[in-house]
């Protein structure tokens, strides 16, 4: 996995440029960045807000960038910092307002949502599985709802959220950052969701991420960086970016024998059939 040759027409499906890590590792900060990058070889990046303060941020980040555009939600870590659940529902059903004012915010999803039962607790806040799944389920009603794609965030909770998204058959989405099986990729793909696989795809010991990718029909497989997070190999333990999405989708091609370009340019195809139906992709060379 060496993309050696340019590729161009990039489409970053979930990268989160309000980071703090960006402004302290980061020369000029994500902006310093983002010039680097936008319009080529990135042309598209998905802005995704992990709460309602950040998810403002997402918003304005996209305002300033032609090929940025933000999601915003209520991220299963970030619910229990919520002492009140209707509240912070309801400011988010504020901040995606109507369908001319989402368009006015380059809003193009709802994400980041889903459940994590990685940690044990929060600092002093105990991990409580049926309030992250009380936001989650909130999210998917208010995504069906607004007829809103959904990003949704699945750590070491594959069961909880495959049941989750069953019950709620008229939601559509992706699972970001998949680290779930073989099997169970083919069941969503199946049913219509996408998948998306991050830097993790490039690791040398990922041969169960790389194993679901090969389940996965071109058609339905996007790639991100999950940035500043999830540095894909040999960039590991540096500061993410979505110029390093090259090594992922080098990394797909090999899964897919085609060239690195095809692999860009049928991923962001695939990001723009989901999230910007009404606009046209830009392919790059064969």
């Amino acid at each position: 996995m060496n993309p050696d040759t340019a590729l161009h027409g990039l489409f970053d499906s979930h990268a989160h440029y309000f980071d703090a890590r960006f402004e302290r590792e980061a020369e000029g900060g994500a902006d310093a960045i983002l010039r680097g990058i936008l319009p080529d070889p990135v042309s598209r990046i998905l802005n995704v807000g992990t709460n309602c303060r950040n998810s403002r941020l997402a918003v304005q980040q996209a305002a300033a960038y032609e090929g940025m555009y933000a999601a915003v939600g209520i991220h299963p870590e970030d619910c229990h910092y919520e002492a009140d659940v209707e509240a912070a529902l309801g400011e988010l059903r504020a901040l995606l307002g109507t369908p001319e004012s989402r368009r006015r915010d380059k809003i193009v999803a709802l994400g980041e949502i889903g459940l994590d039962y990685h940690y044990a607790n929060y600092g002093e806040i105990t991990l409580d599985r049926a309030k992250e799944l009380a936001f989650f389920e909130a999210q998917l009603c208010m995504a069906r709802e607004l007829d809103l794609p959904v990003i949704v965030h699945d750590r070491e909770a594959h069961g909880d959220c495959f049941e989750a998204v069953l019950r709620h058959p008229g939601v559509r989405g992706v699972f970001h950052s998949y680290s779930g099986s073989a099997e169970m990729a083919r069941e969503l793909t199946r049913r219509g969701w996408y998948l998306s696989f991050s830097g993790t795809l490039t690791f040398r010991n990922a041969s169960r991420v790389r194993e679901a990718a090969q389940a996965v029909p071109r058609d339905r497989l996007l790639v991100e960086t999950d940035a500043p997070y999830l540095a894909p190999h040999p960039m590991r333990g540096r500061l993410n970016h979505s110029g390093y999405l090259c090594y992922t989708v080098s990394a797909l091609s090999e899964i897919w024998n085609c060239t690195p370009q095809q692999a860009a340019n049928q991923t962001a195809q695939n990001a723009a059939s989901l999230f910007l139906p009404m606009e046209k992709t830009l392919e790059g060379p064969a």
